[in-house]
């Protein structure tokens, strides 16, 4: 299977696309290549790229994807930019584009941005800094600029910010140095062919043809030589991890952040996770139970030390069997309410100007976590221990991803978390 990203470069009715091989996908963001029904044996074609309205594919997502063995290319827009910094790690840059990223004639990100259509991410509504220098390049050699002039008119393009090189400013820039000979050329070249001097679709159907012709990437590396697995990159993966249970696809990590702040039992979860942990070590040494091992920690203390206060181990929600154990009383509504929570934030930042989760403030999540608890403000601490928390803070981050939906389920109860939890803090 060939998993094709691609925004407003080429449109989704271009035949090459319409190939039963091809898996059509929107321009690619931060999180895309977690996606599961990207098998080893795949290829992956990066073509356009979100990065502004939302965050951008990180370089390390490509590494772990080509340390399993998947194809990689690169061409036209961040496609090029990310084959041209990862090239040497295996990742295939297809097109002129590329090549000049590559040898450093083009350096700045702009070249390739677009301004997209809020409503259509198929719609560019800018002109590519790339595709002008190609205009500029072909207009000088039928003689209808000189060189000079295109080097000033490009200069000036440079100058605008991305999103406001429109037509009416490439046509306002020509018409200040007496180049409007340059838009009606452009104008009748575009009148025979939609499409002259688009180098960007040039080269992200030469990617297209590349991947469908099974040419595999020059240099192949072995896993081993990428380092990707880092604290960043499982905390990304531990966010976009997903699964569908119930015909409803969830986020893991929420599945199990939900039962760490309501399920009044998970105390004795956890404990019986890390029981688990204590008998299996995953780094060669001997197993014993956690009791055991708590003695012969704090054999000296007067006082012996909770076993969560001395183990706070991150949940992998990477390990199959980690979250079993830890979701072993998950029940139906319970996953129904988190679909709803999650809902619920979609609806309020859509009617709430300017919400997101995390803006909610630290001492109205500290507030409902403490009437959760049944605990006081000095005892939050412990309480988010005992629950598989690294921390307080970590536990107050993890509820305001349900506070908009329990809030609206829990009107009564939970209302006057506001003057009062700030007071109180």
């Amino acid at each position: 299977m060939i998993h094709v990203y691609v925004g407003p470069t080429l449109p989704r009715d271009e035949p090459l696309l319409s190939d039963p091989s091809v898996r059509l996908l929107p321009a690619i963001r931060h999180g895309d290549l977690f996606d599961e029904a990207i098998a080893d044996t795949d290829t992956v074609v990066i073509i356009d790229g979100l990065y502004h309205q939302t965050a951008a594919l990180r370089h390390k997502e490509i590494l772990a994807t080509l340390a399993r063995g998947v194809h990689v290319l690169g061409a036209a827009s961040i496609g090029a930019l990310r084959a041209a910094e990862l090239h040497r790690f295996g990742m295939r840059g297809v097109g002129a584009i590329f090549r000049r990223y590559l040898t450093g004639e083009l350096t700045a990100d702009d070249e390739v941005a677009v301004g997209q259509d809020p409503d259509d991410d198929q719609h560019a509504l800018t002109w590519p800094l790339v595709n002008l220098r190609y205009i500029l390049d072909l207009a000088t050699q039928d003689g209808v600029v000189s060189a000079a002039t295109a080097t000033m008119l490009l200069d000036e393009f440079r100058t605008l910010y991305y999103p406001q090189r429109t037509t009416p400013a490439l046509r306002a820039v020509c018409h200040r140095h007496y180049a409007t000979a340059l838009t009606t050329w452009i104008h009748e070249r575009r009148t025979v062919d939609p499409y002259f001097g688009d180098l960007k679709r040039l080269d992200a159907l030469k990617a297209l043809r590349a991947a469908l012709s099974g040419i595999q990437p020059a240099l192949q590396v072995r896993a081993g030589g990428l380092h990707w697995d880092t604290p960043y990159f499982r905390r990304w993966r531990a966010y976009f991890a997903t699964e569908r249970v119930d015909g409803i696809e969830l986020p893991t990590a929420l599945r199990v952040g939900y039962q760490q702040i309501f399920d009044p039992d998970f105390p004795h979860v956890w404990h019986d996770h890390l029981d688990h942990l204590s008998r299996h070590p995953d780094d060669g040494g001997t197993g014993m139970p956690l009791a055991e091992r708590m003695i012969r920690l704090t054999s000296e203390e007067r006082d012996p030390l909770p076993v969560h206060a001395v183990f706070r181990i991150p949940v992998d929600v990477g390990d199959e069997a980690a979250v079993k154990r830890l979701l072993v009383n998950e029940s139906a509504p319970d996953r129904r309410a988190v679909a709803r929570y999650l809902a619920a934030n979609d609806k309020a930042s859509r009617t709430i100007p300017g919400f997101m989760p995390e803006t909610i403030k630290d001492t109205e999540a500290q507030y409902t976590l403490e009437q959760l608890w049944r605990c006081r403000p000095v005892e939050l601490e412990y309480a988010a221990a005992a629950r598989g928390f690294r921390s307080a803070a970590q536990a107050t981050d993890t509820v305001k991803a349900f506070m908009a939906g329990f809030l609206n389920d829990q009107p009564q109860q939970f209302e006057p978390a506001t003057e009062a939890a700030t007071d109180a803090h």
